[in-house]
């Protein structure tokens, strides 16, 4: 399915849409992706890499999702939210990309060998991503945010 259908298909399913900006839920999505962060670290040293990856790759979602409400988008769907982050923001989704396809492969798949030289390199890009998406959401101003808007409702019809 191509890009545009699937951002079709959910905005007449309401799983992508334009709310109100909120740095309420953007908080709560921060707060998430910091205890992702910390259980991913918890999880690897009790060896269990294969959750470990997992919460690191949320991590990274959570995070992208607190940039997605404090600009005021309600997205449900990783692939579009992903693609969200260098259409709309201009910011390298190669790391999360990764991060995704990593859980993917881990998580559902028995025949997927965890190193853990591999697990401490995806943690690490989680800590880096969280923190550039951090620092980018704490650099908005209302006239970004205005700007922001308008680009998703030209780049979202």
């Amino acid at each position: 399915m191509s890009i545009e259908n699937l951002i079709s298909k959910l905005k007449k399913e309401k799983k992508l849409l334009i709310v109100e900006p909120s740095k309420e839920i953007s908080q709560a999505y921060m707060e998430k992706s910091l205890k992702s962060l910390k259980s991913s670290k918890v999880l690897f040293k009790i060896k269990n890499l294969e959750d470990s990856i997992a919460l690191a790759y949320y991590s990274m979602y959570f995070a992208l999702l607190s940039l997605l409400f404090r600009v005021g988008i309600k997205s449900e769907n990783h692939t579009v939210s992903i693609w969200l982050l260098k259409e709309l923001f201009e910011i390298n989704n190669k790391p999360i990309k990764k991060a995704k396809k990593e859980r993917i492969n881990k998580q559902y798949y028995v025949d997927s060998k965890v190193l853990e030289r591999e697990v401490e390199d995806l943690i690490r890009d989680a800590e880096d991503f969280v923190t550039l998406i951090f620092n980018f959401i704490e650099t908005l101003k209302q006239d970004d945010i205005d700007c922001y808007r308008k680009k998703a409702i030209k780049i979202l019809s």
